[in-house]
Formats: C-alpha cells, sequence, structure tokens
C-alpha cells in the first residue's frame, strides 16, 4: 500500500519525547516543513515536493528575548488558525510562539518555577490550535492554557486556564475535520491516562471526562466527534467525545505508543510505537449503529527503532513521515 522514498536527514537526532514529528504542508509554495526536536534544538527541514530542494533551519530554546539556554524542548508544533499559522515550542521554562518558518519569535510565555525545588519537574507539553483564534498548550501541573491569538501581530494574551487535570498533561488535540457541528472541538489528555473532553469559545465548557485506570495516555486526536487515544500499554482506544462511551478497544502495539495521527479526509489513523512498527488503520462511522469501525490497513517494521514520531503529510493519508529516537533523518512513506 506504501513505498518507501528517500529519506531527510537532519542536523542532529530525535530525541525519545511523545508526538516528537510536526509536519506543515504549504501548497501555494509547494513546499512541506518538518521539525523533530534534540535536547535543546528544534531542528526545521522545508523540503520541496519534487525531493530536489531542502533547507535547514535549527531554533533553539530561548528565555525570552535572551539568548540560547539549555533548557529541554518536550515539543514542536505548528498551529494552523484561520488567520495565521504559527510554530509553538514548548520547554521547562516556557512556550514560544514563532512565525511558521522560524523567522521571527511573536511571543514568549514564561513559566512559573518554584523557588524551592520540588520533586516534580516543571515543563509545558501538548500543542492544540482551536477553532479561529484560541492555541492551547498543557504543562506540568495540568493546568490547560488557553491563548488568544491575534490575527496579526504580537497581541498575544493568556484568556483562561483550565484546571480540570491532576496530573502532568501529555498531549490535546482540536477537531480535525473541520466541521462545526461537532459539539466536542478539544480533547486534553495526561499521565494519568485521564481524558477531558471540551466545548471552546470565551468560557472553554467541560463536556466530559474519559477515566484512564492510570496508564499514561501519550497521544490523542479528535476526528468527527470521536476521540482516538494512544497508550503506554500500546492500546489504542476509540471514544465518542461528549459521552466517553468506547467504540473500539484495539491491541496495536506490543510496547507504548508514542505517536497518533489522523488523515481527517480519509479517516485514516496513523501509530508508531516503541515496538518499531508504524500502522495505518482505517475509521468508518457506521451512523446507523451509531458506533465506529476500525480496520487494518497496512504495517510497516522499523528495525531496532523506538518510533517517536508519526505523521500524516497530507489530509488523504497519501503520505506520512516517521521520526525514530536517535535517527538522524526522517522517513517517508507514500502511496503505490
Amino acid at each position: 500500500m506504501y513505498h518507501k522514498e528517500k529519506s531527510i536527514q537532519i542536523k542532529s537526532s530525535a530525541s525519545a519525547l511523545y508526538n516528537n514529528l510536526s509536519v506543515l504542508r504549504i501548497a501555494p509554495r509547494c513546499l512541506t516543513y518538518f521539525t523533530v526536536v534534540h535536547a535543546n534544538v528544534v531542528n526545521m527541514v522545508s523540503a520541496s515536493w519534487d525531493g530536489l530542494n531542502f533547507s535547514h533551519r535549527q531554533l533553539q530554546s530561548k528565555e525570552g528575548n535572551i539568548a540560547a539556554s539549555s533548557s529541554l524542548i518536550m515539543q514542536a508544533s505548528w498551529c494552523v488558525l484561520p488567520s495565521r499559522e504559527l510554530l509553538v515550542l514548548t520547554s521547562q521554562k516556557g512556550i514560544q510562539m514563532y512565525e511558521s518558518d522560524g523567522s521571527i519569535m511573536v511571543y514568549w510565555h514564561a513559566l512559573d518555577n518554584p523557588e524551592t525545588p520540588t520533586a516534580q519537574a516543571v515543563f509545558a507539553r501538548g500543542i492544540a490550535a482551536v477553532r479561529e483564534n484560541y492555541i492551547c498548550v498543557g504543562i506540568s501541573s495540568g493546568s490547560v492554557l488557553v491563548f488568544d491569538i491575534p490575527s496579526k501581530g504580537s497581541n498575544v494574551m493568556l484568556s483562561e486556564v483550565l484546571e480540570e487535570h491532576r496530573d502532568a498533561v501529555t498531549d490535546m488535540a482540536s477537531e480535525c475535520s473541520g466541521s462545526l457541528e461537532y459539539m466536542a472541538d478539544l480533547v486534553t489528555a495526561d499521565d494519568s491516562g485521564l481524558l477531558c473532553v471540551w466545548k471552546s469559545g470565551e468560557d472553554f465548557q467541560l463536556l466530559h471526562k474519559i477515566p484512564g485506570f492510570d496508564v499514561s495516555c501519550s497521544s490523542v486526536k479528535l476526528w468527527k466527534g470521536t476521540v482516538a487515544a494512544g497508550y503506554g500499554t500500546g492500546q489504542i482506544r476509540i471514544y465518542e467525545a461528549v459521552t466517553g462511551i468506547v467504540h473500539a478497544e484495539v491491541n496495536a502495539h506490543a510496547r507504548w505508543i508514542y505517536s497518533l495521527d489522523i488523515a481527517p479526509f480519509s479517516g485514516l489513523l496513523l501509530s508508531g510505537a516503541e515496538d518499531s512498527l508504524v500502522r495505518v488503520w482505517h475509521l468508518t462511522m457506521n451512523p446507523d449503529a451509531n458506533s465506529v469501525e476500525v480496520e487494518h490497513l497496512y504495517s510497516e517494521c522499523i528495525t531496532d527503532t523506538q518510533i517517536c514520531g508519526a505523521k500524516f503529510c497530507d489530509g488523504d493519508g497519501y503520505a506520512f513521515a516517521v521520526t525514530g529516537y536517535d535517527l538522524s533523518e526522517i522517513i517517508r512513506y507514500t502511496q503505490a
């Protein structure tokens, strides 16, 4: 179903972090951007669709406008809003927002570090663009910060703090189908496996909590009112977002899942895990039975590689990219 393309070399290898790959497709310029985190550096690659031209940029963790710091970066992700696209970095020190090409830092938000050291690390992790003008970011205390993003300029405002999680946020996702008919448009996950489902607005409303049974949920997606969640057990669970009803439970991998992605136009689901496998599934909505069916379509073994990032490169799932711990390359696959 898929065949391997020529890999993209990156300046430094991928760290063993959840969801350690972000992809931004820029159709007007026939370019695809990729980011991969290594320690306190983000490797950013711009690749032309014909595979002939690549340009590299490295962004380093900063503290405000100060020069590079040694603070470890936890995640880098593009946030696509109707009026603009921003690259968001989260670290042990705070949250940085850049223009999509990484050229200009638009905003910096410092995390509150306790004056007396505690056993719990402080960091930000989990990034999602929600509706017209919000970017949400999770932090290690369990709080979710909601930023109101202007259509241009740097006047970013922290508009709300959501306080439902008691454990460190691991990941979050917004409704990716593009449809406004679904009430739930944000899902957040934490280290205990708890999922919180939200309706955005001037005040975000908690719609439902889905318990996690003390197994960490490392990656989560939201599509057509359906939550796909990947866990440390190697399981993928499919829930109805608003009610928390379980539609399916799949023993997808033998080890910890690090990354999930959904192609919104086709309903393809991509999973990557520590067991060296990347797998493609198909989600089908069955309105008559009010259920979601999961079909396994494809597997690829990347030998001796702890997969830490897996992303579709387009909305149809025609191509996907994979990163692995300690690999200095982005591996790409396209449909045959």
